[in-house]
């Protein structure tokens, strides 16, 4: 175990300690160690006992500790504060430049146990008032914590989808006489990526790699391994142009779903995808289908001629204001929206019981009002309709009154707390608010954030025909750590006739731009046009949530 291996359990366990707000003496001498440590030259491991115990600043205690760690790899110690502290709140220790004073705020003041939730807060604009924190601050933290998620093993699809394409771009460029195509997980738009892969009709020594942030780690005779910015990998993959749809079908296909692909052994040579398919005698499956929940059988029934477009949507429904925890104020929410060529936008601002958010009181909500009226008069080509995300309470019922609830356009109903409820309570809290007449969509119904938190459980099945019995719409949350309905529940969804509302839930003009990865997701799921709440004309609508 190396100086710094070694080190680094004093850092941690100095961090962690402070978390807690133990003794002072024991931190700082915890974290001088950790600084000793670091700066010597000779290994550790090859101290006698006598020689670590004069070494600066490590008396016996610290000398015990270093010899546990040397022999067993862990410490007792550090183990003992580990399991009294959520994962994801060591993981915000790890984020460099924000020391365990203000990760315990986000912990104990807002509830925060993982970098994903605290990213959402940034975005949500909660950290402002923090203390300790403020406008500067949250900007800077929101930084350095989505520098320190692309640091990770695992990826939002939405990280990198700009990252590969500007890499396609690139690699076309200075190989204009090789055919590259972009392959593998986020070629069928997986919601999770591993990585990015290229796939090149060549050799590797045709191949020229000349991007300055790609830094080369492995090459054999069919592929290269590289590193995008020393964390994101990259690879290369070469077959022999008469292979190469073969090779980008069988690369950009689930293993479990390929196995259905009965007789692609046979083939011997296959240009394109295309080729592959007229070949087995089965019509072209797109990229985002080729998952392992998708049997032949299952996509047969789809309507890939109707399928979702983002150019369908005409509406945006769940978005939020400075009324409540947004960014942008309404009418510069409603302007964007507008100049983004959409028909109408559903202003959705937190109700009440979200304290934490702004949430809005009665006479907050009437004066929300009287303002969409005003803006309302400047557009004929464009409408806000008066909307709210409101809580789900413990027991199933809405925030606010029905004198109230009865004047918005629409209800979004959404769970924000208590979200540790076993399945039969997390399910029948969801039906009973559903059964609220007021209720119009329901609004990210597992409450999770993809590669932080799970969504608390539900049974899908009832949920959704609770929606089919009411009229009630599911939404599709389209923000890229949500995606929440899954994608795998949208055929069930259309099978009883439940629509599904793409919607940004957007903190921002920006955040309305994450249409996009909704659509996506809506398209994985096998959306169809005339199954999308917000695809429709305003006129249809203002019908829907009228009757």
């Amino acid at each position: 175990m190396s100086n710094k291996e070694i080190a680094g359990f004093f850092n941690q366990l100095a961090k962690i300690m402070e978390l807690h707000d133990e003794n002072k003496f024991k931190i700082r001498s915890y974290s001088s160690a950790y600084l000793t440590i670091r700066k010597l030259d000779q290994p550790l491991t090859e101290m006698d006992d006598e020689a670590i115990n004069s070494l600066k600043g490590v008396g016996k205690a610290i000398s015990a500790k270093i010899k546990e760690i040397i022999e067993t790899g862990e410490s007792t110690t550090l183990n003992r504060y580990n399991e009294i502290t959520p994962p994801g709140v060591r993981e915000l220790l790890s984020v460099k430049g924000f020391g365990p004073k203000k990760i315990y705020a986000l912990w104990k003041d807002l509830g925060i146990e993982s970098p994903i939730e605290a990213l959402y807060a940034c975005n949500e604009n909660r950290l402002i008032d923090l203390k300790g924190f403020g406008e500067k601050t949250q900007k800077d933290f929101k930084k350095k914590l989505e520098y320190f998620l692309k640091s990770r093993n695992r990826y939002h699809y939405a990280s990198l989808e700009d990252i590969a394409n500007d890499l396609l771009s690139n690699i076309i460029k200075a190989n204009s006489k090789l055919k590259v195509e972009l392959v593998g997980q986020m070629k069928r738009k997986a919601t999770i990526v591993d990585q990015i892969d290229f796939l090149i009709a060549g050799k590797p020594k045709e191949f020229k790699l000349k991007i300055k942030e790609l830094d080369p780690v492995e090459e054999g005779e069919t592929f290269i391994k590289t590193k995008y910015e020393e964390n994101i990998p990259v690879n290369f993959h070469f077959c022999a142009a008469d292979q190469f749809g073969m090779q980008s079908l069988q690369m950009s296909a689930d293993e479990k779903f390929a196995k259905q692909l009965k007789g692609i052994e046979k083939i011997k040579k296959a240009e394109t995808e295309e080729s592959v398919f007229e070949q087995l005698k089965i019509n072209y499956i797109i990229p985002e289908w080729r998952e392992p929940e998708y049997s032949l059988k299952h996509i047969e029934k789809f309507d890939e001629a109707n399928l979702i477009e983002e150019n369908d949507l005409k509406g945006v429904l769940h978005n939020h204001s400075t009324y409540s925890d947004g960014i942008h104020t309404l009418e510069e929410m409603a302007a964007f929206t507008r100049s983004k060529g959409y028909q109408y936008l559903g202003i959705s601002d937190h109700s009440k019981a979200a304290f934490y958010a702004n949430g809005l009181k009665e006479d907050r909500v009437k004066q929300q009002w009287e303002e969409i009226d005003e803006l309302n008069k400047k557009w004929d080509d464009f409408k806000i309709f008066k909307s709210i995300e409101s809580d789900i309470l413990n027991d199933g019922s809405l925030d606010y009154e029905e004198d109230i609830l009865s004047k918005f356009d629409f209800v979004i109903a959404s769970v924000h707390t208590n979200l540790k409820m076993d399945k039969t309570k997390a399910t029948a809290r969801l039906i009973t608010a559903i059964e609220n007449p007021y209720t119009k969509i329901l609004g990210h119904p597992t409450g999770r954030l993809l590669l932080s938190r799970e969504g608390y459980p539900i049974d899908h099945k009832k949920v959704i025909d609770a929606c089919s019995k009411n009229g009630v719409s599911i939404e599709l949350n389209a923000n890229p750590y949500r995606l929440d309905i899954d994608w795998r529940w949208i055929p069930y969804c259309m099978s009883k006739e439940v629509k599904i509302a793409i919607n940004p839930d957007a903190h921002s003009k920006e955040g309305i731009l994450h249409m996009h990865f909704g659509t996506i997701a809506a398209r994985k799921g096998g959306l169809t046009k005339s199954s999308c709440l917000n695809a429709m004309e305003i006129t249809d609508f203002e019908q829907f949530i009228t009757r």
